[in-house]
């Protein structure tokens, strides 16, 4: 055995400690095995000290001296019931040691206590560095209420710690008797117009369809991320490549919703004298991201201005809210600072990518804009969230994969992202090249060492008002895909996260908030994901246009009870678009397909069709002609509507035949995605006659009792 192949074994060593897969099974069930440079550039990602496969050998070394030296592991789990079991890993020869042990409640109460060390159980032996370790556990003495707590350990002067994270096993579900199957509508935010709007979707207009929905007998608005975004430089306007995911987006206030519109004749006067512009960009089939921003601000600029000035209550509760929010004054520093220098923050001094700035990095009138305009933002969303709830409405909110690699989550949470990386996906059918998503994925020791405090805070911020929480890609909670920088998406590894501590923090924060968590498990998903979702009480998603892609000889699935159901997603072509195959020539013209493919897509798209109608026919949903698009929409939509599912999600667009795509995915410098308005007001689509009895069949599906 050459030395290059005794140091290709130590690598896959070192790369298991990392939790770095050195291979994985593809969409066709082949292996794929990482190649050398690729483990390696993950692990210098990861933090591992090499740059060469000769250094492999000390690496490792000092990776497992690390592991055996370590007291506590960072994050421990224990469930409802149990009494805890702490694992604790001390060398040998201090048996005879002290152990002084302090643990800190979530509620501030605090229990000390003290044992010898040889007086907790031996539960396994390790050696490293001619040092033998032995793992003992540590029994606390009663069970934890739920919640985050503290244990310090110190034995021979050093502490170490551990997070202990008392939690259900499974997440939050409603209770009550009966089938609970609900239905909702999905539309995207920017997207619904109200007849007197301000360019784009805002809060007051999601706030209206709910009303809508409820009237309806509706039980949910769904939508995509309400997430602040880039808006100027740089310019990304998607939904998923969010500034942060612990804030509300400004471009969504209404700003006649704006308590101080009402006395402000600044304000006022501008929103007069721009009422011109403002109609033409409402008027616009899509949305001027840019403008509307740069209009609406202009117009929350005066009133931030006209608050400061009157030194009243409401000035009273707006220094309040940034007392309590104080994430919010630090954001509003960030993109203060951003406007100042007119660059982002990897290209700043040194001081200040570091997360330290000083009152002369910004300008203090900016700062002063965005923490009114997050207010505003805080404000209206929560009124949209108490309007839902007293309709018996609830909010179905996107938490999205990741971050923008220059917003204010990887400033403030450096240590907790993988810079030197971005996360994606391997090469499919359709991507053959693979994915790359551009943005830094989250690193699975470094989060866990600061006790997931990012991760926590923006499930918090999200299911402080979300009935239910989609989580997008479900499977990152298992393992994600990294590529190095510098490779090809198709160069990628598979790096594993600690999902069972994961799950853990979803179950206690849903309880804790009463809300519904549902995974994203589209697309090639690993075998172990699913169970790993039903054993903690995530729903899964049940989409009919994937369901298509598998042979139907049987027929269509049955939706899983515990599922939310719909046609398709965002990221798919709107049903008559798929039924009438109008996206393949939309998908030639951009390039996703060449001829050859084009003609067999559309070869295996008719035989789809053909045993979708066989399908619908046999289970009785299908009576009319197959090629009359709405009656095999209508009948598609009755199955899912009599289906098991729990929750089924309508795409309001799919109702009047919508044939243009919110997204196609990989044509972001090539097609107007995130842009396109709908093609009716809230007002006009509400009278719609294929919306509303569309809605009402369904309605009456979801009651009708299942035999």
């Amino acid at each position: 055995m050459d030395s290059r192949t005794t140091l290709t074994g130590h690598l896959r060593q070192l790369a298991c400690l990392y939790h770095v897969q050195t291979a994985y099974y593809d969409m066709d069930h082949r292996r794929q095995q990482a190649s050398v440079e690729s483990i390696l550039a993950v692990l210098q990602a990861l933090g591992a000290p090499l740059h060469s496969l000769d250094e492999v050998i000390p690496a490792l070394r000092e990776k497992r001296l690390a592991e055996r030296r370590r007291v506590l592991e960072p994050v421990t789990i224990v469930r409802d019931g149990e009494r805890p079991s702490i694992r604790v890993c001390l060398p040998a020869k201090s048996a005879h040691h002290l152990l002084e042990g302090s643990l800190e409640m979530e509620s501030g109460e605090r229990r000390v206590f003290q044992c010898p060390a040889d007086a907790l159980e031996i539960i396994g032996k390790s050696g490293a560095e001619g040092s033998d370790y032995l793992v003992r556990e540590l029994a606390l003495p009663e069970s934890l209420p739920r919640g985050y707590h503290s244990l310090y350990l110190n034995i021979a002067g050093k502490t170490a710690q551990t997070l202990i994270i008392s939690a259900p096993l499974r997440a939050y579900a409603p209770g009550g008797k009966g089938d609970n199957r609900s239905w909702g509508i999905f539309v995207p935010p920017y997207a619904l117009q109200a007849k007197n709007g301000q360019g784009s979707g805002d809060y007051s207009t999601l706030k209206a369809l709910s009303g809508m929905v409820a009237e309806k007998g509706g039980r949910a608005l769904g939508t995509l991320p309400l997430l602040p975004t880039f808006l100027d430089e740089p310019f990304e306007p998607s939904p998923y490549s969010p500034v942060s995911r612990l804030l509300w987006n400004e471009l969504y206030i209404d700003v006649d919703d704006v308590p101080e519109m009402t006395d402000c004749a600044e304000a006022q006067a501008l929103r007069k004298e721009l009422r011109p512009e403002v109609q033409a960009l409402q008027n616009a089939p899509l949305v001027d991201y840019q403008r509307v921003s740069q209009l609406k601000r202009r117009i929350l600029e005066a009133c931030c201005r006209y608050l400061l000035r009157q030194k009243n209550g409401r000035l009273e509760e707006f220094q309040a809210f940034l007392r309590h929010n104080p994430v919010v004054e630090d954001y509003a520093r960030f993109r203060a600072a951003m406007e100042k220098r007119g660059s982002t923050w990897p290209s700043w001094p040194a001081s200040m990518r570091d997360g330290s700035l000083r009152q002369d990095d910004y300008d203090e009138d900016t700062r002063n804009t965005y923490a009114y305009m997050q207010w505003q933002a805080h404000r209206q969303v929560e009124s949209l969230a108490e309007s839902a709830r007293r309709k018996d409405v609830t909010l179905y909110f996107d938490l999205p994969l990741g971050a923008h690699p220059q917003g204010y989550d990887t400033w403030r949470e450096r240590d907790s992202f993988a810079p030197d990386a971005t996360a994606g996906a391997p090469p499919d059918p359709v991507y053959s090249h693979g994915q790359d998503w551009r943005f830094p994925p989250l690193h699975p020791e470094k989060t866990r060492e600061r006790g997931y405090r990012h991760f926590i805070a923006y499930i918090h911020h999200h299911l402080q008002h979300a009935g239910m929480l989609r989580i997008d890609h479900v499977m990152g909670l298992h393992r994600l895909f990294w590529i190095p920088a510098g490779m090809e998406a198709r160069h990628g590894v598979y790096v594993r996260y600690h999902a069972e501590e994961l799950y853990a923090i979803l179950a206690l924060e849903s309880h804790r908030h009463g809300s519904i968590i549902v995974g994203e498990d589209l697309g090639t998903v690993p075998g172990y994901v699913r169970p790993a979702m039903s054993r903690h009480g995530l729903r899964r998603m049940y989409v009919l246009h994937y369901e298509l892609a598998c042979d139907l000889p049987g027929g269509l699935r049955q939706p899983p009870r515990d599922s939310v159901a719909s046609l398709n997603t965002h990221d798919m072509p709107p049903f008559a678009s798929f039924w009438g195959g109008l996206d393949i020539p939309e998908r030639l013209k951009l390039g996703l397909l060449n001829a050859r493919s084009a003609r067999e897509e559309k070869r295996e798209r008719q035989k789809i069709k053909s045993a979708l109608a066989t399908s619908l026919r046999r289970s009785g949903w299908l009576s009319g002609k197959e090629e009359e698009v709405r009656t095999v929409l209508e009948a598609c939509l009755a199955f899912l509507g009599a289906s098991r599912a729990r929750s089924v999600l309508v795409n309001l667009e799919d109702l009047w035949l919508e044939t243009e795509a919110q997204n196609v995915p990989g044509t972001a410098e090539d097609n107007p995605n995130w842009c396109r308005k709908a093609r009716y007001s809230l007002e006009e689509l509400c009278r719609l006659p294929e919306v509303r009895d569309t809605l009402k069949e369904i309605n009456r599906l979801r009651k009708q009792k299942r035999k």
